[in-house]
């Protein structure tokens, strides 16, 4: 350990440190474009100058090694000066359209604009014009004037993904960020770049013009589309005379999980949530009250039932309906088939499990079925509790009495009965990720016809109060593996389970 003095403030660093990142960590700000975390830095934007002593000139902070005793000055007229000046050299061709910019809200420039002060221009040429809204392919569009070359999409594609995709293109103040020629910007993870940069050059084609971020309310989620376990930052709103809407998923940093970033796939599983909704119970495709319907529930469940669940639910959900279906002596099974997808793979983020609690399903011992179709024909009674197979192997269940459980209206005319019930996003609950790690989701959404939790559902069909915490009591502290776990002490990055 080393210890430094910046602002005059001491500060114990490890040896080795980036100056930069000691000040970040340490809630010192320090203006800058092209350093990032996940990146390393590159040192051509020069915002990140600082003072330090027994130095004949500012120094940029991102590619200063800390030494013991170090004295460093982010204040001061001198300092301020040189960051006015390298300020203006950004704004000089930055096209002034803030008012329709899709980054306005979330503009590093802007902010460092409005904090450093430089409010008059003394340009008397023309601003260098460039091309504005290209589609660069993955969803992703370019404006190259409001660009500052900062390179972090550039080296995203070189370091991270190492598919070069972005390239810069001329020199001086020419020069423009662009594929090469021909080419489109078809990546798996292409929305990161757009998270990633600081101003309005790259934005979202789907996210584009949609909402202001201003309005926005967000939430803690757990992407659901593998068994990684991606922490999301969800975006929302709830619109006069709208309901809540999800308007997009932004990756949440977890160095444990996914680190900085996300897919494009689980970035766009948003739109799950708002389209194609069950709100309303079905028999047989026709609408009934939720009152009746839990009246149905109570006649239709019959002894000798064969209950499917989703390896994407929720430990709480799952613990409880196995209590459940162990009370009531009904086979409790899943499909993995339907989840796995050796394509989906890579040797990034994404897992051929295309599940988010897979390893709920193992540590709560119930079974996998590898032949789930064999098993059905011996049921005339089936009960499914959000699975994939209800929407795409209907055909299987033919002239059984099914009840579906299930967030979406897909094939509702083909059930006995159809059960709404709230999507991740409506509930609170825990997930264990492809690496072990528990983590949780918060509740996010809240919809005017907000549907029940199957917690809520099953807690009514046995008359027993029932919530998170105290399944967690009752059915999950026994485990060996969590013992002594605290749902309200269950840290932002997770906990790791330390299996025998």
């Amino acid at each position: 350990m080393l210890t430094v003095n910046i602002d005059n403030k001491d500060i114990e660093v490890n040896d080795g440190a980036l100056l930069i990142d000691v000040m970040l960590k340490n809630g010192i700000s320090v203006p800058h474009f092209c350093y990032h975390e996940a990146l390393g830095p590159d040192g051509n934007c020069r915002m990140c100058m600082v003072e330090i002593e027994g130095q004949k000139r500012p120094q940029i902070a991102c590619d200063t090694i800390v030494k013991e005793g170090m004295v460093v000055r982010t204040k001061g007229e001198k300092i301020e000066k040189v960051k006015r000046g390298i300020l203006e050299l950004e704004l000089i061709n930055h096209p002034t359209d803030c008012p329709i910019c899709d980054q306005a809200g979330e503009c590093k420039l802007q902010e460092y604009y409005m904090e450093i002060g430089l409010y008059d221009s003394r340009l008397d040429t023309p601003k260098v014009k460039s091309k504005k809204h290209i589609y660069l392919g993955s969803e992703v569009m370019l404006d190259q004037e409001r660009c500052v070359l900062c390179k972090r999409c550039v080296r995203f594609t070189q370091i991270y993904t190492k598919t070069d995709d972005l390239i810069v293109e001329k020199r001086s103040d020419k020069s423009v960020i662009t594929t090469f020629p021909g080419e489109k910007f078809e990546n798996p993870y292409a929305g990161n770049v757009v998270d990633i940069c600081p101003v309005g050059a790259l934005t979202d084609r789907d996210f584009r013009f949609k909402k202001r971020v201003w309005f926005l309310s967000h939430g803690n989620g757990i992407c659901m589309e593998c068994s990684r376990g991606c922490n999301l930052r969800v975006g929302h709103d709830k619109a006069k005379y709208q309901d809540d809407i999800i308007y997009r998923f932004k990756p949440r940093r977890n160095d444990r999980v996914n680190g900085f970033f996300i897919c494009d796939h689980g970035r766009y599983s948003y739109k799950k949530e708002n389209e194609n909704r069950l709100f309303s119970p079905k028999i047989y495709g026709k609408d009934i009250g939720l009152q009746e319907s839990i009246d149905k529930l109570r006649y239709y469940i019959e002894e000798n039932s064969l209950v499917i669940v989703s390896p994407s639910l929720s430990l709480e959900e799952l613990a409880c309906i196995k209590a459940w279906a162990d009370n009531k002596n009904f086979k409790l099974t899943t499909s993995l088939e339907e989840y796995i997808d050796e394509n989906f793979e890579d040797n990034l983020l994404k897992t051929k499990e295309k599940a988010s609690n897979i390893n709920g399903i193992r540590l709560l011992n119930i079974e996998i079925d590898d032949n789930i179709k064999k098993s059905i024909e011996k049921y005339d009674n089936i009960i499914i509790f959000s699975h994939k197979i209800a929407l795409e192997k209907s055909e299987i269940f033919k002239n059984k009495k099914v009840i579906n459980f299930t967030t979406l209206s897909k094939n509702s005319e083909l059930y006995k009965l159809c059960m709404p019930i709230a999507s991740t996003y409506e509930k609170e609950g825990s997930y264990i990720n492809c690496d072990w790690i528990l983590q949780k989701s918060e509740k996010i959404v809240h919809k005017e016809l907000q549907p029940p939790t199957i917690i809520e559902i099953l807690s009514i069909l046995q008359d027993e109060y029932m919530d998170e915490n105290i399944i967690w009591k009752k059915y999950l502290n026994d485990n060996k593996i969590f013992k002594n776990i605290n749902l309200t002490l269950l840290k932002s990055d997770g906990y790791q389970l330390e299996l025998e």
